[in-house]
């Protein structure tokens, strides 16, 4: 705002000399050293010297030539006396040719005003209606990168940032929630742990308590030993189980999928992808083709539908040769299936099934940065929309297939 205020200041001072100069050339008077008038009269009185009269239609300075006689010096206007011939002739005469100047001095002025003030609204409207309300958001992404999510950022009618701030705090919101889920989550994990491991210590102990008493030889009979075995073997079970309660526990959704139902046309859903991996594509030389559709409604949520194809378009990009990308469209039993096909496959068909899992890695990802949760996550959002996902190798092509289901 600083830099804008010295631009703002530099502006008014260029106008200020601009009306200046212009009101002192437009009112200097005519410097003495032409006094046009003195070329007319020294002329005319030539013209007199030689043919006895003088001719003043063209004169633009003298209006009047008289001869001495009465009332020679009666006269209002400037005038020059001299002797010609042997007499004295008066020339009146005017010292501005073009008559009163005021009407293009206010003209002049009138214009610069008017373009003055255009100049200065405009430059206002900028600074309070622009860079005032953005100012405001700057220090915005600093608060939220510190973590600090509670306050609600106020909403305005601004038309150039008034979708922005309610996107922004929208952000806010979001990344409240989910900071909120992570430690609900965190909390709930770690009480389901100190829980099954304080389960577990009592058949641990049971289980040490009937080893010793075997190694010690406590129990002769045949009959009982074979009971505590049987006991041992029902603790170990019932360890086992716990076991298996924390392998479920921590294979449990991590990730908050929250899905609202609508209602949105395909040909805007292409449109979001086209829109952002034409230019991206085109950069790094990757042909870019999306075949030919018939629009229509699907059912779904636009924003994660949108999600769900940048992450298989991010894993064309990333795991691909970089030379083609292909984006086509089928229908089949009132579903419409959108195809993601990228040349350069480099991953065995064996690990098909496993490319839909949480952080699993292909072989030919190990040089490659990523989490594994892409296809996981595109998975869980298709489902929660009543739709599917797929993989498949055709030719040496990798194809991953969204299934959206149609209105």
């Amino acid at each position: 705002m600083k830099a804008f205020n010295k631009i703002f200041a530099a502006v008014i001072a260029v106008m200020a000399v601009l009306f200046a100069a212009a009101n002192i050339i437009l009112t200097a008077d005519v410097s003495d050293s032409g006094r046009p008038y003195r070329v007319e009269i020294n002329r005319l009185a030539r013209q007199i010297e030689t043919d006895g009269h003088a001719d003043i239609s063209e004169c633009e300075y003298v209006t009047a030539v008289e001869k001495y006689g009465e009332d020679f010096f009666d006269t209002d206007s400037d005038y020059a006396v001299l002797e010609i011939n042997g007499e004295l002739y008066r020339f009146d005469y005017k010292t501005d040719s073009g008559g009163d100047r005021t009407w293009l001095i206010v003209t002049v002025n009138f214009i610069l005003g008017v373009m003055a003030v255009l100049i200065i609204s405009v430059m206002l409207y900028i600074k309070f209606k622009i860079l005032s309300p953005f100012e405001k958001l700057t220090d915005i992404p600093y608060e939220l990168s510190k973590g600090n999510l509670t306050a609600p950022i106020k909403e305005t009618k601004n038309r150039f940032f008034g979708k922005f701030i309610w996107g922004v705090d929208m952000l806010r919101e979001n990344i409240e929630q989910q900071k909120k889920r992570e430690l609900d989550l965190q909390r709930d994990k770690k009480m389901l742990l100190l829980s099954l491991s304080h389960d577990i210590k009592t058949p641990l102990s049971a289980i040490k308590l009937y080893s010793k008493a075997l190694s010690k030889g406590l129990y002769e009979s045949r009959e009982k030993q074979l009971e505590i075995a049987e006991s041992i073997n029902a603790k170990a079970d019932e360890i086992e189980s716990y076991v298996s309660q924390i392998v479920t526990a921590s294979r449990e959704d991590f990730l908050s999928f929250d899905v609202n139902m609508g209602e949105f046309y395909l040909s805007e859903l292409v449109a979001k992808i086209k829109g952002y991996y034409t230019e991206k594509l085109s950069l790094i030389g990757t042909e870019f083709s999306v075949y030919d559709y018939s629009d229509c409604l699907l059912n779904g949520d636009f924003d994660r539908s949108i999600e769900v194809l940048q992450n298989v378009m991010e894993n064309a990009v990333k795991y691909g040769d970089g030379k083609s990308i292909v984006l086509n469209f089928s229908e089949e039993d009132g579903c419409i299936l959108i195809t993601v096909r990228n040349s350069g496959c480099t991953i065995a068909d064996t690990d098909l099934l496993h490319v839909f899992d949480s952080f699993w890695r292909g072989a030919n990802a190990e040089s490659i940065s990523g989490s594994g949760l892409g296809l996981y996550i595109s998975r869980c959002l298709m489902r929660k929309m009543n739709g599917e996902i797929f993989a498949e190798i055709r030719n040496g092509v990798m194809c991953v297939t969204a299934v959206f289901t149609k209105v």
